[in-house]
C-alpha cells in the first residue's frame, strides 16, 4: 500500500518530517510509493487576494517540478477529497505537518474522523514551527502572555535539527487518467512577484546570510533600505522551515536579533493556538467596550487609508507598497496599523482583514496578533501610550525620503525632510492630498478612549 503526503504549508522536499514519515510508512506497508496531494480549499483560497493566489500557484508549480510532475491537485472540500484520494490509492495513512490554526485544526480533526471510519489514519509529523505551539510553558504549566519571557523559555526549550533527507526519494505516483487524476494547478494571476518556490527560498536565505545578516540588527527597521531577509512569504508557504534558518545562526548580536524575530512568529502562533477566538475578537476583553467610529465618514477614511491617500507620506507609501507588491516593510506595517486604529479610530479587525487579503505573506497568527499588539488589545503589558507619530517615524526610518518617493510619485520632487512634511512645500506637490486628520488631536482622542475602558 502507498501512503499519502498531504501538502499544506510545507511546499518543499527538504527538511520535511512529514515526507520522511510518509516514506517510512509506505516502505513498511508496501513498495515505498508516496502519493503527493494538495487540496485547493475554497474556504482559504476565496479569502486570499490575487498576490497570495499567484504565489501559491507558482509555488505549486515549483513543487510539482521537484516531484517529477506527480503532484495530485484537487479542488474542493478536504474532508471529502482527502479520504477520496486515500481510498483511490489504497493508502493506509495520510501524512501531514500539524496545523495549529483555528480552521486548520478543526479541518484536520474532521478529515481524521472520516479516514478513521474507513480504517485509515491521519498522521501528524512536525509543524510549520521550530517549536510547536503549546510546547513552551511556564513552570506551572500555564502559557506565556508576554513575548520576552516566552523567548527565553523558547530558547531554553530548544528545537530539533533540520530533518535529514531520506536515503532515496519516494517513487512519487500519479495516474493522470485514473482515480488519482489531477484537477490541475490554477493559472496564477498576472502579478509581479520575486522568485517563488523551495529553490528560490534557499537561494534567498543563502544570499541574505552571506550579505545581509551581519547588518540585520542595524538595518532591519529602515524602510528605505533592503535590510530584511524577505523570507516571510517563503516561511508562510513552508518553502523553507525556520529550523533551517536557526541551524545556521550563531550567538552574534545580529544573529540574535534575527533569532528573536523568528521567535515572534512562534510566539504569535502559540497565542492564537491557545486563544483561537483572538483571530477575530479582542485578546484583552476590556477592548470590546472601546468606542470606534463607524458610518459613511469612517468608511471614507478607511478607503483613503487603504489606497494610500491619507496625506501622511510614510503611511501612504506603505499602503501603496502593499497595493503594488502585496508586501510591506514590518516597521511600516506597525505605523500604518497604528494610524488606522489610533488616528482614524477604526477597529483593528478592518485593517487586519485588508492585510490578510492583500499580503503575499499573509499569516493569520502573525497578522492578527500583530494588529492586536498595535491596537493595545494584545499581548503587550503596557500598550496605552504607544501611538506612532507617522511623521517622526518616517523621518527616523526613512531619513532621506527615499522610501516615500519610491511609492508616492506626487512627492518625487521633494527631497529629504520635505518628503515627510509636504504641507510645508505644498506648491511642489499640488496633487498630493491634504492631511486626513490632525495627528496631535487624534492622539489625545485615542488616549481618552483608552482611559474610558481602562478606568470605567
Amino acid at each position: 500500500m502507498p501512503s499519502i503526503l498531504w501538502f499544506r504549508r510545507d511546499l518543499r522536499r527538504h527538511d520535511n518530517p512529514a515526507l520522511v514519515a510518509a516514506l517510512d510508512a509506505a516502505r513498511d506497508d508496501g513498495d515505498g510509493t508516496v502519493v503527493p496531494l494538495f487540496v485547493l480549499d475554497p474556504r482559504l483560497c476565496n479569502a486570499a487576494g490575487d498576490t497570495r493566489r499567484a504565489w501559491l500557484s507558482r509555488s505549486l508549480h515549483a513543487l510539482d517540478a521537484t516531484l517529477g510532475g506527480a503532484l495530485v491537485v484537487r479542488h474542493g472540500d478536504p474532508t471529502l477529497l482527502v479520504p477520496e484520494v486515500a481510498a483511490a490509492a489504497g493508502a493506509a495513512s495520510v501524512h501531514v505537518a500539524a496545523d495549529f490554526g483555528p480552521y486548520g485544526a478543526t479541518r484536520d480533526r474532521a478529515v481524521e474522523n472520516v479516514l478513521a471510519a474507513s480504517g485509515r489514519r491521519l498522521e501528524r509529523t512536525g509543524s510549520p514551527y521550530a517549536v510547536a505551539p503549546g510546547r513552551v510553558v511556564k513552570g506551572d504549566g500555564t502559557a506565556y502572555r508576554v513575548y520576552t519571557p516566552f523567548y527565553r523559555a523558547w530558547v531554553e526549550h530548544g528545537w530539533r535539527p533540520p530533518a535529514a533527507d531520506p536515503d532515496a526519494w519516494p517513487d512519487w505516483r500519479m495516474d493522470p487518467s485514473g482515480p488519482l487524476a489531477c484537477d490541475g494547478i490554477p493559472d496564477a494571476p498576472d502579478v509581479d512577484l520575486p522568485p517563488v518556490g523551495e529553490a528560490a527560498a534557499l537561494e534567498r536565505w543563502d544570499a541574505f546570510r552571506i550579505d545581509g545578516l551581519a547588518a540585520y540588527g542595524e538595518l532591519r527597521d529602515r524602510a528605505d533600505l533592503a535590510g530584511t531577509s524577505s523570507l516571510s512569504a517563503h516561511l508562510r508557504w513552508g518553502e523553507i522551515h525556520p529550523r533551517t534558518l536557526l541551524a545556521e545562526l550563531d550567538g552574534s548580536p545580529s544573529h540574535t536579533v534575527f533569532r528573536k524575530e523568528i521567535a515572534w512568529r512562534e510566539f504569535y502562533a502559540d497565542v492564537l493556538h491557545r486563544a483561537p477566538e483572538s483571530a477575530h475578537t479582542w485578546l484583552d476583553p476590556r477592548f470590546a467596550a472601546m468606542e470606534h467610529d463607524d458610518g459613511p465618514g469612517a468608511d471614507d477614511r478607511f478607503e483613503a487609508w487603504r489606497l494610500g491617500r491619507t496625506g501622511f507620506p510614510f503611511v501612504d507609501a506603505g499602503m501603496r507598497q502593499l497595493l503594488a507588491e502585496g508586501w510591506m516593510h514590518n516597521r511600516v506595517r506597525m505605523v500604518t496599523a497604528s494610524f488606522l486604529v489610533k488616528d482614524l479610530h477604526l477597529p483593528w479587525q478592518r485593517g487586519a482583514r485588508w492585510f490578510m487579503t492583500a499580503l503575499r505573506d499573509g499569516d493569520l497568527a502573525s497578522n492578527q496578533q500583530g494588529w492586536q499588539w498595535v491596537a493595545g488589545s494584545g499581548t503587550d503589558a503596557a500598550p496605552y501610550f504607544r501611538i506612532f507619530n507617522p511623521v517622526t517615524q518616517g523621518l527616523r526610518f526613512d531619513p532621506d525620503g527615499d522610501y516615500v518617493r519610491r511609492y508616492v510619485p506626487e512627492l518625487r520632487g521633494l527631497g529629504g525632510r520635505s518628503a515627510h512634511e509636504p504641507w510645508t512645500q505644498g506648491q511642489l506637490a499640488p496633487d498630493y492630498p491634504d492631511r486626513l486628520v490632525d495627528h496631535a488631536e487624534e492622539r489625545d482622542e485615542s488616549l481618552a478612549r483608552y482611559t474610558a475602558i481602562k478606568n470605567p
